[in-house]
């Protein structure tokens, strides 16, 4: 199959760092490559694929300060991405949000989009509304709730490559909260956790600059107590042994999470997880198998007296049989499948107005 993966701009494919959703396009793109299929990858120029690299800009935009105008290399996106002549790709993989629904409506080959964030704001609405004929993809079924009656084509749990994280079956002696520095992410909130239950807590966080005044004003004041340690951004590999030496992974997060990819990362190193029934979350760890799921803070430091109770190696046999890079392509590739299929039925008839509108409402 000939498939174009359309990422964003503002990281490289995979991140440097932080980043989710090119995290995600990474694994994505890598694993359809891995299994026979001819892959396009529409990406800054520092992206690094097995698949042939379309690059739309020299270097991510987060990391090029030489960029004023951010607006002119995302035109440019989508307009090589999306306007390929009728016959190059047999599919069109989007992860520009709703960026590219204007061009996508009117694109000579199917489009799929996968949606990574939060659907619940009252703007979006109108939107998808307009667009009710493109076909989308959540990445949980907590994503869709805010809009039932979208076009949604499936559900997709992200997944990680199987030996990017190795299992870690003796626990440390320290939480970890890993991620991005932000009021939904509540990393307040795990500070106060580790000083009610006495256990060092590890921070490894990326702070973007929309962040850096709740930083300031909440975060960084409480960084002084001696339990509470900041690493800052880490990789790949320092976050195997962040994670996988953590006694829990602490996640407090206050929001309608969409998935979380850091509670899937601690599933594949073995260490159990501690939430709020927030969004995905229940999706994604099962409730004293794989970690706790708490209402409010209270619960969460008591949970942390029953952590020993978790079996690390059911933490990983979780992560093997749901969670890997190569079921979420599977998966993705039976999407693409039925889309396309849709789309050549009912190529033939052209609507008035040029749309081709495929109606595949599913899990």
């Amino acid at each position: 199959m000939r498939i174009a993966q359309v990422a964003p701009l503002w990281e490289s494919v995979p991140p440097q760092r932080y980043g989710g959703t090119e995290r995600i396009v990474s694994y994505i793109t890598e694993e359809l490559v891995r299994q026979g299929h001819d892959v396009t990858l529409f990406a800054s120029g520092d992206s690094v694929t097995q698949a042939r690299l379309e690059s739309i800009c020299p270097q991510a935009l987060r990391l090029n300060s030489g960029i004023f105008n951010r607006d002119a290399p995302m035109m440019m996106l989508l307009e090589r991405g999306f306007g390929a002549p009728a016959g190059t790709f047999d599919l069109i993989h989007s992860h520009v949000d709703f960026l590219g629904f204007p061009v996508a409506r009117r694109s000579a080959t199917p489009v799929l989009t996968t949606l990574h964030g939060r659907q619940d704001l009252p703007e979006l609405a109108p939107v998808f509304r307009e667009f009710s004929d493109m076909p989308l993809i959540s990445i949980s079924d907590a994503q869709r709730r805010p809009l039932p009656w979208a076009n949604w084509l499936g559900t997709v749990h992200h997944g990680l490559p199987e030996d990017l994280y190795s299992y870690h079956p003796t626990p440390g002696k320290y939480l970890a909260f890993l991620g991005r520095i932000s009021p939904e992410k509540c990393p307040e909130q795990a500070i106060e956790v580790a000083k009610r239950v006495g256990m060092p807590l590890r921070i490894a966080a990326k702070v973007d600059p929309a962040d850096r005044d709740f930083f300031k004003a909440k975060v960084e004041p409480l960084m002084d107590h001696p339990l509470v340690e900041f690493l800052g951004e880490i990789t790949d590999q320092e976050k195997n042994q962040f994670i996988g030496e953590a006694y829990a992974l602490v996640c407090p997060y206050d929001w309608p999470e969409p998935f979380g990819l850091v509670l899937i990362e601690a599933l594949a190193c073995g260490t159990p997880v501690l939430a709020y029934r927030r969004g995905s979350i229940p999706e994604i760890i099962e409730d004293g198998v794989t970690g706790f799921i708490s209402e409010n803070i209270g619960e969460m430091a008591a949970s942390v007296t029953r952590v020993d109770s978790i079996d690390r190696a059911r933490c990983r046999a979780a992560f093997d049989q749901r969670f890997t890079a190569r079921r979420m392509a599977q998966d993705y590739v039976k999407c693409y499948e039925r889309l396309i299929e849709a789309r050549y039925v009912t190529a033939e008839v052209q609507p008035s107005n040029g749309r081709h509108s495929v109606s595949l409402v599913g899990r």
